[in-house]
């Protein structure tokens, strides 16, 4: 594979996943609920994956039941509630916001890996904590009048999309020392699966989903944003540096933003855009590091 052909396998990859509120939004249109609708990407996302891997990776099923739970982790601590958090915040606000407080993640998991992988806090860290700190302070209205544009309740979710998120990362890289990326990708969504299943009443809502354009948009959200999309992804950044990739994949809040801004007509002040604009800052700052200290890759699904 050339250079090239990875790097736009990780952009394509990268913004599919920009793609999740075009679906999201529009199983809203016809009744689920924000539970029922991570139910829906965990359940078929799992399908797709799991047929994949049954036909062209059937090695990569192989596991050892003693790490379950970093599947539990990954699959349902990670994924579920920081799926249900963001499309929360989607149905209670618009999507712009929902990503913006989304990017929050990065700062938790450089936190979170000082405290449990000792890794460093530097100087380049800590500038992009506080320029995310001060964007997200743009985008939510703290800033600059002090007047929040959305409920402490919606707020707090939406730190917490960020929170759940970032448990990926560090779930996904106790895992990566003995799985690759597809398998933990799959067994979290197999563990996903499980849980949403006793849990959201899916069931009950299976004359809605048999429903054509329903099945239609169930289908995109788990093949286009979050089968194809962690396959691409993760093809391209196997012939480039996790740093970089980690720069290409900021075109996915961008992409998401978009989707907002045309089809769902979500209105950003000056001021939330100047706040979105630290968020992009923030996410450079800490994906570009210096050669010598550049870690090695990790599941590369740290996000969706």
């Amino acid at each position: 594979m050339s250079l090239k052909l990875a790097y736009s396998l990780a952009i394509i990859g990268a913004a599919l996943w920009g793609l999740v509120g075009l679906f999201v939004q529009n199983l809203y249109a016809h009744g689920l609920t924000a539970w029922q609708v991570v139910a829906v990407r965990s359940f078929f996302s799992m399908l797709l994956l799991l047929s994949y891997l049954l036909i062209w990776k059937r090695q990569a099923l192989r596991i050892k039941w003693r790490h379950l739970p970093y599947f539990i982790g990954t699959g349902v601590i990670s994924f579920v509630f920081f799926n249900w958090c963001f499309f929360k915040v989607i149905e209670q606000t618009n999507l712009s916001l929902a990503v913006m407080l989304l990017y929050t993640g990065p700062l938790f998991v450089t936190l979170i890996s000082r405290f449990l992988f000792k890794e460093w806090l530097t100087t380049r860290k800590v500038a992009a904590i506080i320029v995310t700190l001060l964007g997200c302070s743009f985008v939510v209205g703290l800033l600059p009048n002090g007047s929040i544009v959305l409920t402490a309740s919606t707020l707090l979710i939406g730190i917490g999309s960020g929170f759940f998120y970032a448990l990926y990362s560090i779930f996904a890289k106790l895992s990566s020392r003995y799985y690759q990326p597809l398998t933990i990708t799959v067994y979290s969504f197999i563990c996903s699966t499980v849980f949403l299943f006793f849990s959201s009443n899916l069931m009950e809502t299976l004359p809605l989903l048999l429903q054509w354009d329903v099945m239609l948009n169930s289908l995109g959200l788990a093949f286009f944003s979050t089968t194809l999309a962690y396959i691409l992804y993760t093809k391209g950044l196997s012939q480039i540096e996790s740093s970089r990739a980690a720069i290409l994949s900021t075109i996915e809040p961008v992409i998401a933003i978009c989707v907002g801004f045309f089809f769902f007509h979500d209105e950003l002040t000056l001021w939330q855009w100047s706040g979105v604009l630290l968020v992009f800052v923030s996410m450079f700052l800490v994906a570009e590091t210096s050669r010598s200290t550049r870690e090695g890759r990790s599941s590369p699904l740290q996000r969706k």
